[in-house]
């Protein structure tokens, strides 16, 4: 997820990341990443709301991961499904601390480290058996690390190792003389690879072996703590161990659920023969952004109907202003603008048969909220009091999506409002796109003019009826509500 350190999954969002789920209609993306899977909503639902503050690399990494994975689908879900049952076997049988006794804790921690090395041995595995057209710096990274450090001598090794661990025919162990002779400096040693012949324990030297009395109760509990001096450090060290491999595992999970999201996205929107693209996303400042079948793909995912696409080239527009018919994908469109660049920067596809923008330095959404039912603020101040604090945190090269902004007020009075609020944005460096019906403002904005401008409208057909494109064309002053009116309202009309 990231070139240079781990994604976060527990990381901080911005202040108005609620917001824009709320108006980007989020929650059904994420409903379509995830396929019931919380690990995967978790995950996606932070890349994609932390999106904006991606720069080009970061994007540009993640789109070559992604690329891998829509080669090789089936080695990345297998990778996310192996990561998780590590977790699952380790919380299903290990959940807790482990035994007080540092005796306990070392046959435990052995036991798990040899659970998690039949894990490895199977990451190793399907890191091996993956195509061999895998080239995105994030896979050679992964497929690099498995080589060197999961070989046949790292496992032959770790085994043996924990052979030795396990014995259950006692500890050898040293220790020196410390003051007043008293023993110090345990140490756990090896023992030997077999158990001496029946000879070699008739001719061994030294001092022989001492039995404890099975009534010496305080024998038993020295012997009991010259074990546990020995056997604690190693305990120590191989639990720490083990906490590092369950680390690598839930990092890897945590990786790969994002992709594993990106897939299940791309699966239902194919589905619904929705175009998708890895979009070309260029530097923040360059005002590039122009797209060919862009779709809101929240609406494809809740709507059987055919689903319009719109062609569009807007480089160089640092204020988009959208007119047009009521009911005529004003609202769907700035929505798909808004998504493509929350995916776009997140490092996932965008729905569109291409996509091509800038990274923005955050993204913003301001749109018409219902009356407050509390009665405890008008619906103006509302909009004024978010607006403040997307104001105060907006940086230079910033998107902010206006829908219907200013208009709880009069025509002139809201007019105005949008006139000073989208001046100010646009002087400080920031792209607005303004989903409007207050025409004063939009016909003043036309008047002015300016190769940054840019109008569009939402088509209509010959007959009248909406055709759910935008097209390029100068307000009309009309929202065309009459059509809404005769169709509603056909019946009542006719009485």
């Amino acid at each position: 997820m990231h070139p240079d350190m781990a994604f976060d999954v527990g990381q901080a969002l911005p202040a108005d990341a609620d917001e824009l789920a709320r108006d980007l209609d989020l929650g059904v993306i994420l409903e379509a990443m995830d396929d019931g899977d919380a690990e995967v909503h978790n995950t996606s639902r932070v890349a994609l709301l932390t999106a904006p503050s991606n720069d080009v690399d970061t994007v540009r990494f993640r789109q070559a991961m992604l690329r891998d994975a829509l080669r090789a689908p089936e080695t990345v879900r297998r990778l996310y499904a192996l990561a998780g049952e590590a977790d699952a076997r380790r919380r299903k049988e290990w959940l807790g601390v482990f035994s007080r006794s540092p005796a306990g804790r070392l046959s435990e921690a052995a036991a798990l480290m040899d659970m998690y090395l039949g894990m490895l041995a199977r990451l190793r595995s399907v890191v091996c058996g993956a195509p061999g057209e895998l080239a995105s710096d994030a896979w050679r990274g992964l497929a690099a690390a498995v080589r060197d450090e999961l070989d046949d001598g790292f496992f032959e090794a770790a085994r043996h190792t924990l052979m030795e661990l396990r014995r259950g025919r006692g500890a050898l162990m040293s220790a020196g003389l410390g003051e007043a002779n008293a023993a110090e400096g345990y140490v756990l040693r090896r023992g030997p690879t077999r158990r001496p012949g029946w000879l070699a324990w008739m001719l061994r030297r030294g001092p022989g072996t001492f039995h404890v009395a099975p009534l010496d109760d305080g024998g038993s509990r020295v012997l009991a703590d010259t074990r546990s001096a020995a056997t604690a450090p190693a305990a120590e060290l191989l639990a720490h161990a083990a906490e590092g491999v369950r680390t690598i595992f839930a990092g890897l999970r945590t990786e790969m659920a994002f992709y594993v999201g990106c897939l299940n996205l791309r699966d239902r929107l194919s589905a619904r023969g929705v175009p998708v693209s890895v979009p070309t996303v260029h530097p923040s400042g360059s005002s590039e952004l122009r797209f060919s079948g862009l779709v809101d793909p929240s609406l494809a995912l809740r709507s059987s109907d055919p689903i319009v696409g719109n062609d569009m080239g807007l480089d160089g527009k640092s204020l988009i202003v959208i007119t047009g018919a009521n009911q005529g994908g004003k609202t769907v469109f700035l929505r798909s603008l808004g998504l493509a660049q929350v995916m776009a920067q997140a490092g996932a596809f965008v729905a569109a048969q291409a996509y091509e923008g800038e990274a923005c330095r955050g993204l913003h959404t301001h749109f018409s909220r219902e009356e407050d039912g509390a009665l405890t603020s008008g619906k103006l101040d509302e909009e004024l009091a978010r607006l403040s604090a997307i104001v105060d945190a907006l940086e230079q090269h910033a998107t902010v999506l206006l829908n219907e902004s200013f208009a709880a007020t009069n025509e002139r009075e809201g007019s105005e409002v949008a006139r000073q609020v989208v001046e100010g944005l646009v002087q400080r460096g920031v792209r607005v796109a303004f989903v409007t019906h207050l025409m004063a403002f939009a016909v003043q904005a036309s008047r002015r003019g300016g190769r940054d401008v840019a109008f569009l409208r939402a088509g209509l057909r010959p007959d009248g009826t909406r055709s759910f494109r935008m097209v390029e064309g100068e307000p009309e002053g009309t929202g065309h509500a009459e059509d809404l009116y005769r169709d509603i309202l056909a019946a009542v009309i006719e009485r």
